[in-house]
């Protein structure tokens, strides 16, 4: 079975090694110049844990990250460092923390040689499986495959061929991310802290380092002279180490990301030779740190039901017969990914509505509810959103 994938994030990476170990010839359609993640970390909740094992990659990611998140005291704290909530110490779960950077490189790593097609912008495809590669005036190449996933991001072009129009959703905010450029000592401590419009997020990297991002309310196309200075002037005289982390990490290496969600969740994850996954199929906001974790759901999900039927494409009477058990596959996963996946957008999109609250007194009523809930509610609420295993089939 041939099969494209459009977009080599992490779900589209991923989906290639599960899919490639499954027998399937897989090709990576990617249109920059090169494969790289920036510098920002991921949040790896218990779910992405479980899709990375069953796609074979626990190994892979033991060397790359650590258990040492589990041990930090974790929740939201104000401004000044107090307290508003804290998880129980065993309510973390199996969090891991790494830098892209190094899960985009085991993912490369793990994929045969050649794989991967950059500079390969995929502009169109159709659901009898050709996609069309090349933008504007340059000579288009077209190529057939027996499946196309479309792993091209928030702004999927492969979308329009599932379900056209749906366009993206600013949520009001914006988040910079870095990671420091030396080890810093956090206190044992790490979460969020939550102000008026604007919040910071501190996450321990393996070798010491530090991942952190900071949001706050503006205008979607807002622009800054110096992105380093405005964040550090925003966080001025919140707690520490916040001033330390953004002071030792490198200028060029603080992003600013516009926060965005689909517009409208899709009626359908696949039509004809086309499935969708990560955010081309539900681009979600980062507050429940689930975005990676699901893109990685949908590719272990992909791969489990796809497995058996992959090898039955070798001749005309079996590809016949393999082509229909493919099509009744996506379907099962539309039913299986969809529901949950657009669930955990629209609690995600919630909550940072929540979390970004500028108005003084609405911020403090926010406060006083966190504190009053029970921390092992909050515990089982995170619980829920990372009860997840692969498909058995």
């Amino acid at each position: 079975m041939r099969i494209a994938i459009v977009g080599a994030g992490i779900g589209g990476l991923s989906a290639a090694v599960g899919l490639q170990r499954a027998g399937a010839q897989v090709t990576v359609f990617e249109k920059a110049a090169e494969v790289r993640a920036g510098g920002s970390g991921l949040s790896i909740f218990a779910n992405g844990l479980r899709a990375l094992e069953s796609l074979g990659l626990g190994p892979q990611l033991a060397t790359i990250t650590d258990k040492q998140a589990e041990s930090f005291a974790a929740g939201q704290r104000r401004p000044d460092g107090r307290w508003i909530a804290r998880l129980p110490t065993d309510s973390v779960g199996e969090l891991r923390i790494v830098d892209r950077a190094d899960l985009h490189r085991v993912l490369l790593e793990a994929l045969d040689e050649a794989t991967v097609r950059t500079n390969a912008e995929v502009t169109s495809a159709s659901t009898d499986g050709t996609v069309t590669i090349g933008s504007g005036t340059e000579a288009n190449d077209q190529e057939h495959f027996d499946l196309v996933i479309g792993a091209d991001g928030l702004n999927s072009q492969v979308r329009e061929s599932v379900e056209s129009g749906i366009g993206a959703r600013y949520s009001g905010y914006s988040c910079w991310r870095g990671i420091t450029e030396r080890p810093v000592d956090l206190g044992g401590a790490a979460g969020e802290t939550v102000g008026r419009g604007l919040r910071f997020g501190i996450a321990p990297l393996m070798d010491g380092r530090v991942y952190w991002f900071a949001v706050a309310n503006m205008p979607e196309h807002a622009s800054f002279a110096n992105e380093k200075a405005t964040v550090r002037d925003l966080f001025s005289g919140w707690h520490a180490p916040i001033a330390e982390l953004i002071a030792t990490t490198p200028g060029p290496r603080i992003r600013r990301t516009v926060i965005s969600d689909l517009a409208t969740p899709l009626s359908t994850y696949h039509r004809g030779h086309i499935v969708l996954l990560g955010d081309a199929a539900h681009a979600m906001t980062p507050n429940l740190g689930q975005g990676g974790g699901q893109a990685l759901e949908d590719a272990a999900t992909l791969t489990a039901l796809l497995t058996p039927v992959i090898t039955k494409s070798g001749d005309n009477a079996e590809a016949t017969e393999a082509g229909s058990a493919v099509d009744d596959r996506l379907r099962s996963y539309d039913r299986l990914r969809r529901k949950r996946s657009q669930s955990i957008a629209a609690k995600s999109r919630a909550l940072g509505a929540v979390f970004q609250i500028q108005s003084p007194l609405v911020a403090g009523l926010r406060d006083a509810i966190f504190t009053a809930v029970p921390s092992r509610l909050t515990a089982a609420q995170a619980a829920s959103v990372q009860k997840w295993e692969p498909p058995s089939t």
